[in-house]
């Protein structure tokens, strides 16, 4: 893949779940001339479900072109690859198993292209993680699918909204089963993973990072779980020998209600929920997961299906502008 500074990225854009709001907030997204200034996006769906949306919600500025191979690809323009040739059954706000196969064929070919060095990086608009599952997708979500894709041990999500970096130790699992998950080894490999990437794909050369406690009051000395003093305390200890600028563990709850987050490039919880929950809250408009890690580079909007308001042209494009945005930003941080 060439280096050239000059270059125009190829930004990747799964369509995702075509009855879920995945459609809706692309077509919306790309509506602005200033992204096709900077890279040209490549939407991996169909012209069929595209021009369906468009016309449901009588969008007239949106313009693209059909890519019917690599040759013909125009920079600076919106082109589609067709991941299917026939007019899927579309029914806004309900999964149904041709929409699944419709995001498993776009995620397929959109990787293999990533894979190729066709594209630069890749944008997935929202899966429903359940009716996706097959012999081809078993996987909680896109973090694991891209993790193994690309044959990794290990990657992270890392959730970022502006200055507002979050990432977790243990995602997509059951809450009964985090405690037995939080290792010192799990959580020494996401710090390294995280620091990494934020000198490499964000440009900061001696990132601070805030480590999460376990449980409620850090435990209260033991009395409500030993975990920060066996296991989240030593591993801090040792990685500030190591030099490392790693800090905590913190309370939560109070970390965030406090605004000490602001004091650091980059916090870790450790479990899902620890993270999202006030990621969410600060930055529901403009969040975007990133999956840290990689040799590739993968972003989406931090929001799911939406199937409640999918069809009825009321779903924000944000996250997604934000998703391409930070695509190209971690593209042209990692081609300095």
């Amino acid at each position: 893949m060439s280096k050239s500074k000059d270059r125009i990225p190829k930004i990747g854009i799964t369509v995702g779940d075509i009855n879920g709001i995945g459609p809706e907030v692309i077509i919306k997204a790309l509506r602005d001339n200033r992204i096709l200034k900077y890279m040209t996006p490549i939407i991996y769906g169909s012209t069929k479900t595209l021009n369906y949306y468009r016309k449901n919600f009588h969008i007239e500025d949106f313009q693209y072109t059909q890519l019917k191979s690599s040759e013909e690809l125009i920079p600076n323009k919106v082109n589609v690859v067709n991941c299917w040739d026939t007019m899927l059954e579309i029914t806004a706000g309900q999964p149904t198993e041709t929409g699944a196969e419709a995001a498993r064929k776009a995620l397929t070919m959109a990787v293999k292209d990533l894979k190729d060095e066709f594209t630069d990086a890749v944008v997935t608009a929202p899966i429903n993680k359940h009716n996706i599952q097959s012999e081809d997708f078993n996987f909680p979500g896109h973090t694991e699918y891209f993790t193994q894709s690309f044959g990794v041990n290990e990657s992270l999500m890392l959730l970022v909204g502006g200055e507002l970096r979050i990432g977790v130790v243990t995602g997509h699992i059951a809450l009964k089963d985090v405690v037995n998950n939080i290792t010192i080894s799990k959580i020494e490999s996401k710090v390294e993973i995280m620091e990494k990437s934020l000198i490499h794909d964000f440009g900061i050369q001696k990132p601070k990072i805030a480590i999460l406690g376990l449980n409620p009051h850090n435990g209260d000395n033991g009395l409500m779980g030993k975990e920060e003093e066996q296991i989240i305390i030593p591993l801090i200890n040792k990685l500030k020998d190591l030099g490392k600028l790693v800090f905590g563990p913190f309370p939560g709850d109070g970390f965030f209600g406090d605004g000490r987050y602001k004091q650091y490039d980059a916090i870790l919880a450790m479990y899902h929920d620890q993270g999202l929950i006030p990621f969410k809250t600060l930055a529901f408009e403009t969040g975007v997961n990133f999956t840290a890690g990689l040799p590739v580079i993968r972003t989406s909007p931090d929001h799911g299906t939406a199937y409640s308001i999918a069809g009825q042209n009321k779903a924000s494009e944000s996250s997604m502008r934000e998703a391409i945005w930070l695509a190209y930003d971690l593209w042209k941080n990692r081609n300095r």
